[in-house]
């Protein structure tokens, strides 16, 4: 049995999740997949030869992790917990073209893979709903070892295409089916900062708001106008200023995305006309991003412009930041802006939106 799992890239509400606004992500056509069968005894064996490594442990011993994010056996114990039952081991093998620790969910793909793999190899097998496979993900992943994160990354590759999130008051997830053209994603090669860049993103903004509200009981980060923000100009510094007007900006961003992503035409110029408008939005999001998140770096600043001057609609940095991949909107020009991203020292991959997690054969 082969299941594969697509990794995602974030269109808007990048480092807004966990501060209780929407997000909206588009799963890519590059995969993890996990592909093997039933041993005759107990033991899990994992063959994971695009890193030169291995994975094994028995059923018995699953339940004591031996290391950080021990994400095989995690995700064993969260399907025991949903009432699974495993007798028999498992040998499978791990292949994979999404960059790795480079923002573009390529553990939760993985995650994911083995989740649906798992589940269909148990005595009581089950064929779950890709949803429930991003809950069980994101359990295994998250929740298990007490890290930070919000359900974007899970739901993204399990469900595939593009989806609309929303996580207050309540978990609400609604797939949007838009018609785009291909993207480009760029590779740095530049090693994440996601502690740093939390630091400044989440924590940094909390304070603002936390400041804002004592100040303003009014104020909330869901509905307050952005034109308001200039209220609070002798309270905040500049830079808090920036910060916090950033974020509303993109909170109205994802807004204007989210309509332009349910707007369907079978009109060629109409459809040239919501892609230009649809890169635009990406740019102004990037923007924000670098300007006053400053979640980009020097390197990734050049990739995104050279890919602008080579015909790309627009785009961002995609992921924590600090470095990682950036992507591209480019339906006319895939080659170029791949080329002119070449240039700038990143590794090109031409995707599109590609379906969830799924049975290969």
């Amino acid at each position: 049995m082969k299941i594969s799992t697509p990794g995602r890239i974030c269109f808007f509400g990048e480092h807004q999740d966990y501060l209780g606004l929407p997000t909206i992500a588009a799963a890519i056509s590059r995969r993890i997949s996990v592909e093997g069968n039933h041993r005759a005894d107990d033991r899990i064996t994992i063959h994971l030869p695009d890193l030169h490594q291995e994975e094994s442990f028995t059923l018995s011993n699953a339940s004591t992790y031996v290391k950080d994010r021990d994400y095989f056996r995690s995700t064993l114990n969260v399907l025991r917990r949903r009432g699974f039952v495993f007798s028999r081991g498992v040998e499978c093998e791990v292949h994979g073209n999404i960059p790795i620790n480079s923002g573009t969910s390529s553990s939760s793909a993985l995650i994911v893979s083995w989740a649906n793999f798992l589940t269909r190899h148990a005595d009581n097998p089950a064929v779950i709903s890709s949803k429930e496979l991003g809950e069980i993900a994101n359990e295994a992943e998250v929740l298990e070892f007490g890290e930070p994160g919000g359900m974007m990354d899970h739901y993204s590759t399990a469900i595939g295409n593009v989806i609309y999130l929303e996580s207050t008051p309540k978990i609400y997830v609604e797939a949007l089916h838009p018609t785009l053209g291909t993207f480009v994603l760029g590779d740095s090669q530049q090693p994440k900062d996601t502690l740093g860049i939390l630091a400044r993103c989440r924590f940094g903004m909390e304070a603002i708001i936390k400041k804002v509200t004592e100040y303003d009981p009014s104020f909330s980060i869901f509905n307050t106008p952005f034109l308001q923000a200039s209220d609070y100009s002798s309270l905040l510094s500049a830079d808090e200023l920036g910060l916090l007007k950033a974020n509303l900006e993109d909170r109205d961003l994802l807004i204007e995305g989210k309509k332009l992503l349910q707007y369907t035409s079978s009109s060629k110029q109409e459809t040239t006309d919501v892609d230009t408008a649809f890169g635009q939005l990406l740019y102004r999001h990037f923007a924000n991003l670098r300007d006053h998140k400053r979640t980009s770096t020097e390197k990734i600043n050049r990739m995104v412009e050279a890919s602008m001057n080579a015909g790309a609609l627009g785009g961002k940095i995609n992921g924590s930041g600090g470095g990682g991949c950036m992507f591209m909107y480019a339906p006319n020009f895939a080659e170029e802006v791949a080329e002119a991203i070449r240039r700038e020292g990143g590794i090109p991959y031409i995707i599109t939106v590609d379906e969830g997690t799924k049975l290969e054969q």
